[in-house]
């Protein structure tokens, strides 16, 4: 079995995060795989198994105009589709709205080549441009499946593209969780014998970090044992310590910086908050929850209604309510013997969402779509095959691959991010 991967870059998000977990699994199982990206590799964030064939196409750089636009898109289209002749795939998978098209773009008409595309993002909150829902719409009837994590996001994408089949396949907890730089150690923010409220992701508009604040300021008095402890790096920071200044809460609501290491953060913390204005299918939940942390989160559009069993394992919240997400927290915090019954039902995420169940799930597509024929295991080529792996299949110009700028890159008709 021959898998191709397309994405924009490797960086440090949500859909690369998953990328990269299914890559590594497949690449493990010993099937021939290949993870693309418009950005350069030198971006890369997450770890690949050695056995993965890593191609850069070096065109990630951001147009001036709409026509420059155009022109650099017929490029990555022309570039990809070189690719997929040479690597002569059996399944192409492109992660994320824009990949998708430029991924139906490039294999049309390419016998041999079962090319899926996946939305990582409820499309409605975060629309690409006129141009850009324009291609989606029409050229999404090009791909074999688009592949939705949610039920919501299925339905929206019958209603409003042109796919033919859109099956709903969660993300992927891995177990244990991979560590990647940087390290960040919790020992050194001297909370022993605290309580800790974690809240994990990037500092954007979209993580809404501001209503954790505002909700732990309205209880934070009444129990002075905890900490809030957000962990990520982003734009937001200075607002973000601003209002927790405004507060006077800091010596209670702490921003250490991005983590490679969340098993560690997981591992200290009593309970987990998820604010998000909205999601895909937040990875950051899930992984909370494998780690055995009960949850309260925002019922957001889409994938916390996924995760949480409400009143199970966690509690939703109606979403952007800020007052009633201060009372879902209080009523957790004050809850020892509570906390303890959720968070034993919170670690059945572990087998939820784990690596082999949802890439079953995929599996399962690819042998429908393949018209039944059985994937079989591809026998490791060694020393050999991680040669291979090392050769670049297409001169590469270096693009840097900022991965901090999510949300601009959507808006510039690049890439989306996703859950």
């Amino acid at each position: 079995m021959k898998l191709l991967f397309f994405i924009y870059s490797l960086g440090s998000g949500g859909a690369e995060r998953v990328t990269a977990n299914l890559a590594n699994h497949w690449a493990r199982k010993g099937w021939d795989v290949t993870l693309v990206t418009l950005a350069s590799h030198t971006g890369d964030f997450f770890a690949l198994d050695p056995a993965i064939r890593r191609v850069s196409l070096g065109l990630a750089a951001e147009s001036s105009n709409p026509l420059a636009g155009a022109a650099r898109n017929a490029r990555r289209v022309l570039a990809l589709r070189r690719t997929l002749k040479r690597v002569r795939c059996d399944v192409a998978i492109s992660m994320m709205s824009t990949s998708n098209v430029i991924l139906a773009l490039a294999s049309l008409g390419m016998n041999g080549v079962c090319a899926i595309g996946s939305e990582r993002v409820f499309p409605p909150r975060l629309p690409l441009g006129r141009i850009w829902e324009i291609m989606r719409t029409r050229t999404y009837g090009g791909l074999a499946a688009v592949v939705a994590l949610t039920q919501e996001c299925a339905d929206w994408l019958k209603a409003n593209t042109l796919a033919v089949r859109v099956p709903v396949i969660p993300n992927a907890v891995p177990w244990p969780l991979p560590e990647q730089p940087p390290k960040l150690n919790p020992a050194a923010l001297s909370l022993a014998g605290k309580k800790i409220l974690l809240a994990a992701g990037r500092l954007s508009p979209q993580k809404n970090f501001e209503a954790l604040i505002e909700a732990f300021a309205e209880v934070a008095s009444r129990h002075p044992d905890w900490r809030v402890v957000i962990v990520g790096e982003g734009p937001q920071r200075p607002a973000l310590e601003e209002r927790v200044r405004r507060h006077g809460l800091c010596e209670r609501v702490l921003l250490p910086g991005g983590a490679g290491n969340m098993a560690d953060w997981y591992g200290l913390a009593d309970l987990f908050v998820l604010s998000s204005r909205f999601e895909g299918f937040p990875n950051v939940l899930a992984e909370a929850m494998a780690h055995g942390l009960p949850a309260v989160s925002f019922d957001c559009d889409t994938g916390p209604r996924d995760i949480i069993r409400n009143g199970v394992d966690g509690i939703l919240v109606p979403s952007g309510d800020v007052p009633g997400l201060g009372r879902a927290i209080e009523h957790l915090m004050a809850g020892d013997a509570l906390r303890a019954r959720m968070a034993s039902s919170a670690s059945d995420a572990r087998s939820r969402f784990s690596v082999e169940r949802i890439a079953s799930q995929w599996e399962g597509l690819f042998d429908t779509l393949r018209g039944g024929r059985p994937l079989q295991a591809r026998p490791a080529a060694g020393s050999a095959r991680k040669d291979a792996a090392c050769a670049p299949l297409s001169p590469a110009r270096e693009g840097r691959a900022d991965a901090s700028r999510s949300m601009d890159i959507q808006r510039s008709g690049v890439s989306g991010r996703g859950g």
